[in-house]
């Protein structure tokens, strides 16, 4: 057999299909299966939105390619959208729409990075940005976010990393897997940062429509004076609109970085889903109010979720906000993954080992607590309660 790329190779299997095998082997002794593992809304589409998709789709006006950036009604609604939210004058121009937010990061990393160079990450890590940039060939370097601070980034140890051969810092925020939301004046530090070392700041904001305050701008980079030439934002329509198969996501960034992503996303996939940008374009407006409720009920979510921690003696909850929270489970010198199959597997609760997102968090589970409906996450007080290794 001929040889496979070696950067894919070397690579695990991706983490989430084997957290679903644990949980396929429960057999219900505790009661329903609770299902905390992969960020997807723990409810459906609004029925406006399953209607548009239909129109759409079933539309031969969008069956051909479309344009490489977008849909212009759909880079048009949205850049209205980020104007609005974050208090900005952004244009069409900024916007290049993609086939989900994980397409909108590799895009992103190509453009500002080759083989050889490095881009600078926070551990704990997105697993998915790490091993996009691993099978490119881009190297990374990790600056650890510590349970003391809220798991936020410290600028110092930032400063510290920024070596010459890191041409990108890629944060989350509302941040996967922690759950924890940067304050505006921490991004603000840290874009001033990136701009002084002449590096990109990639911010993936996938989760800032369920920040826990309503009407409140996630940062104010988008009115600083020359932002188009240090941040680069990243965004994804699949949990605000419930249609995560659909994979629609967007970049937002300077009108020269959007030029050099087309370059890319001619090859990758020539244009992004063009039924879904059609609906979504029309959504944004027309259910502005069902993602208020929504971002309101994962609110409650997050509420249940500290109740219930706040219960457990041994479980301490050490950062939550968003879709996630980072639990730390009681069994010291345990690794995550053997707690996480046998709560699967014993308990009927399916999370993510936090050794996934980083070595060092071996102490840790994931939970995206977003997935289930409060009287669900209640049940996981006695559960968790009497858990035990043995």
């Amino acid at each position: 057999m001929p040889a496979f790329n070696p950067l894919v190779e070397k690579l695990s299997p991706p983490p989430v299909p084997s957290v679903f095998a644990w949980g396929r082997a429960y057999q219900g002794a505790k009661g329903p299966l609770i299902d905390l593992s992969q960020a997807v809304p723990g409810y459906p589409a609004h029925p406006d939105m399953l209607r548009l998709l239909g129109e759409t789709a079933s539309s031969r006006a969008f069956t051909g390619y479309g344009p490489i950036e977008g849909e212009a009604e759909l880079r048009n609604a949205y850049a209205e959208h980020v104007s609005q939210v974050y208090g900005a004058n952004v244009g069409s121009e900024n916007i290049h729409i993609t086939s989900g937010c994980n397409q909108a990061f590799v895009c992103a990393a190509m453009t500002v990075a080759g083989p050889g160079n490095t881009v600078l990450m926070t551990e704990p890590f997105y697993f998915n940005h790490e091993t996009t940039l691993a099978m490119m060939g881009i190297k990374t370097a990790f600056v650890a976010c510590d349970a003391a601070n809220g798991f936020l980034p410290d600028l110092a140890r930032l400063e510290a990393a920024i070596t010459g051969d890191v041409r990108a810092l890629a944060l989350v925020s509302p941040n996967n897997p922690t759950g924890a939301i940067y304050p505006p004046p921490l991004l603000d530090a840290v874009f001033r940062l990136c701009r002084q070392k002449g590096i990109w700041l990639i911010l993936d904001e996938t989760y800032r429509d369920f920040m826990p305050e309503a009407g409140k701008a996630p940062h104010g980079l988008f009115i600083l004076d020359g932002w188009e030439d240090t941040l680069i934002s990243l965004y994804s329509f699949s949990k605000s609109f419930c249609i995560p198969g659909h994979r629609l996501g967007a970049i937002t960034a300077g009108s020269t970085v959007v030029e050099q992503v087309a370059k890319i996303m001619d090859n990758l996939q020539i244009c992004a889903p063009r039924a879904a940008q059609a609906a979504v374009a029309r959504a944004l407006p027309l259910l502005a109010g069902w993602r208020e409720e929504n971002r309101q009920e994962i609110g409650r979510r997050a509420d249940a979720l500290k109740a219930v921690m706040r219960s457990l003696n041994d479980w301490k909850l050490d950062a939550i906000g968003a879709y996630f929270a980072f639990v730390r489970h009681p069994f010291r010198g345990v690794g995550s993954a053997e707690v996480a199959e046998k709560l699967a597997r014993e308990a009927g609760i399916i999370c993510i080992p936090g050794a996934y997102f980083g070595e060092n968090q071996q102490d840790y589970l994931r939970f995206a607590f977003a997935n289930a409906d409060v009287p669900t996450i209640g049940l996981l007080e006695e559960r968790l309660r009497n858990f035990t290794l043995s």
